[in-house]
């Protein structure tokens, strides 16, 4: 005998959301990555060459600067995916003339 399981109507929201962050955070990861890499090549070359970044800049303030560019990478990507694919959810939802 089968069970009788009604779907909740919330169901398929939740589904894309779920969907929505997944993609949001692997693009996110992927660019923060990318932005890290960029980020250290002038960092630690320039505090191996720049006679003020020598002096100045320790290897805590290195991981620093090299971390905040990664950070913002990722968040910047993860919003704006975020926000494309609920401007796409929205639009697809509410326009009537398809």
């Amino acid at each position: 005998m089968k069970p009788t399981v009604i779907a909740s109507p919330n169901e398929k929201k939740i589904a894309d959301s779920q969907s929505t962050v997944r993609e949001a955070a692997y693009s996110g990861f992927k660019t923060a990555a990318i932005s890290g890499a960029i980020a250290a090549v002038p960092t630690l070359v320039g505090c191996r060459v720049i006679p003020w970044a020598k002096a100045n800049l320790n290897y805590t303030a290195q991981a620093l600067i090299i971390s905040a560019a990664s950070v913002a990478g990722f968040f910047i990507t993860a919003d704006k995916t975020i926000l494309q694919n609920a401007r796409g959810n929205s639009i697809g939802k509410y326009d009537k003339s398809t």
